[in-house]
């Protein structure tokens, strides 16, 4: 997402995240990605404009509004046609759609303001973090290295690494697993609809972001 119009709300995201973490039960912290990590919404959005364009595809954003937080081969089943997934397969075209992403936002990803200090702080309190995103491997190593915070991390879940994404709880059951916590005493930090039902699937305690 362009830097200028989501300062100030990526800026309110952290804010509000700061101010729900003092739990003394609290043992960890997982993270979605797409949203949360950095504002690249746009950017998503902005390929999909190009990858539908070159494959003919219409109709597309309607569908794709209900389909935030979820796996790319659901998104793909839901804005394809099916004569297009059987000819080209899904995962080559939703690999297709994401080197597209990548190459757009690129020159312009940050991560989103007070993230880094915010990342660094639960660190020094002792609490563990995860990444736990419907994305593909690809996309989540391309972020956090981009931005600098890998090592801020204990554990990384991704799309392309369980057999069901969000809404499903899998994601975040797995991530907790890996942490070595119970997902009654972690918080997941979302900023979708579907994010949310797993989190809350998962039995953890969902943080929507702004």
């Amino acid at each position: 997402m362009p830097n200028s119009p989501t300062d100030g709300r990526a800026k309110g995201k952290i804010h509000y995240i700061c101010t729900k973490i003092y739990d003394p039960m609290l043992e960890g912290i997982l993270f979605d990605m797409d949203g949360v990590l950095v504002n690249n919404t746009q950017a998503h959005v902005r390929a999909f404009a190009i990858f539908c364009e070159r494959h003919g595809v219409t109709g597309w954003r309607d569908k794709l509004a209900t389909a935030y937080g979820m796996g790319n081969d659901d998104i793909m089943r839901r804005i394809l046609p099916s004569e297009l997934i059987r000819k080209q397969g899904i995962q080559q075209l939703g690999e297709e759609k994401e080197a597209i992403y990548r190459a757009i936002y690129a020159p312009e990803i940050r991560p989103v303001a007070g993230l880094t200090e915010l990342l660094h702080a639960l660190r020094t309190r002792g609490l563990l973090c995860a990444v736990g995103s419907s994305g593909p491997k690809a996309n989540v190593d391309f972020v956090l290295e981009a931005c600098g915070i890998a090592d801020c991390f204990d554990a990384c879940i991704c799309g392309d690494r369980v057999s069901r994404c969000k809404p499903d709880p899998e994601i975040y059951l797995k991530a907790c697993e890996k942490l070595g916590i119970d997902p009654k005493e972690a918080y997941a930090v979302e900023d979708s609809y579907n994010g949310i039902r797993s989190a809350f699937s998962a039995g953890m305690k969902p943080l929507m972001v702004p």
